[in-house]
C-alpha cells in the first residue's frame, strides 16, 4: 500500500502544455508527469527502439548520409550527395539516411535509381516530414534520440554534407562518441569543402588553441569533395574490420 501511494504521489507542479509538446519527444522532454504516465512513456520509447532494430537488423554494411533537408534537386550539394551515394552503392554499401527531402533524398536517389538498396529513418515533426520516394524501406520515428541511435548503430561510416542545426548535431555527436570511446573510429567524411572551411578553422584556431580538444580529435574526420576518395577512405577503414562489401545490384528490400 505504501509503495502504491509513493507511485501515485502527485508531482510538485505542472507545466502548461504548448503545441510543440504534442509530438512524442515534446511530451517526454517538456516536463514531469505522474510516475505511471512516465513509465508508459518509457515503454513507448522501448517499443520504438525495437521497431528500429527489427527494420534495420538484417541490412548489409551501411553508410549514413547527413545533410540539410533544404537543398533541392539541381543544387551542387544535392548532386554531390547523389553522386557520392551512387559510388558507395556500387561497392556494396547500403545507403542510410533520415528519409526526408534535400540531401537525404539525394543520397537515397543516388542508390535507388541505380538499383541498389537504400533505407530511411524518418522522423515525425510538427511540420510533417514525409519520406522521400527513393526508399526501399523506411521507419518513421517519434523520438529524435531513438532515430539518431538507429542511424549510428547500423552505419560503418558517416558522410556529412552541408546542413543546419540538425546536421551539426549529428556531426558532433558522431565525433563525441568516437572521442569518448563509445564508438569505434568509423570514418566521418565532411563533403563540401567551402561550406565547412570556417567551421574547421574555428575548431583549429579556437577549440584546439584553447585546449578544449586535442590535436588527435581533429583526425576523427576527413574532408573531401571527391566521391571516389570518400569511398576509398571508408573501404580502407572497413577492410581492417574484416568487412568487404560485395555488389548488391540484385538485392532489394522487400518491405516498405
Amino acid at each position: 500500500m505504501k509503495l502504491l501511494k509513493r507511485i501515485l504521489k502527485p508531482i510538485p507542479f505542472k507545466i502548461k502544455r504548448f503545441p510543440y509538446s504534442e509530438t512524442g519527444e515534446g511530451k517526454f522532454l517538456s516536463g514531469r508527469y505522474s510516475r505511471v504516465r512516465e513509465f508508459f512513456l518509457v515503454v513507448k520509447i522501448a517499443v520504438e527502439f525495437i521497431k528500429g532494430f527489427r527494420a534495420f537488423h538484417f541490412l548489409g554494411p551501411g553508410v549514413t548520409f547527413f545533410g540539410s533537408a533544404r537543398f533541392e534537386a539541381g543544387h551542387p550539394y544535392y548532386e554531390l550527395a547523389r553522386k557520392t551515394a551512387e559510388a558507395f552503392s556500387k561497392v556494396g554499401f547500403v545507403i542510410i539516411t533520415g528519409g526526408g527531402p534535400g540531401i537525404m533524398e539525394a543520397a537515397n536517389r543516388g542508390a535507388f535509381e541505380n538499383g541498389f538498396p537504400t533505407v530511411g529513418a524518418n522522423i515525425k515533426l510538427p511540420m510533417e516530414q514525409k519520406p522521400n520516394p527513393f526508399l526501399d524501406k523506411f521507419v518513421t520515428f517519434r523520438y529524435f534520440f531513438v532515430r539518431k541511435v538507429i542511424l549510428v548503430k547500423y552505419s560503418m561510416a558517416f558522410i556529412v554534407l552541408p546542413g543546419g542545426y540538425g546536421t551539426m548535431d549529428e556531426f558532433f555527436e558522431a565525433l563525441t562518441l568516437i572521442q569518448t570511446g563509445k564508438l569505434y573510429k568509423f570514418p566521418v567524411i565532411l563533403m563540401g569543402k567551402d561550406y565547412w572551411a570556417s567551421c574547421i578553422e574555428w575548431l583549429e584556431n579556437t577549440m584546439l588553441a584553447n585546449g578544449a580538444i586535442s590535436k588527435e580529435d581533429l583526425s576523427f574526420f576527413f574532408v573531401t569533395d571527391d566521391p571516389e576518395q570518400a569511398v576509398k577512405k571508408v573501404t580502407e577503414a572497413t577492410s581492417t574490420l574484416g568487412v568487404t562489401p560485395k555488389a548488391l545490384a540484385d538485392f532489394r528490400l522487400s518491405e516498405r
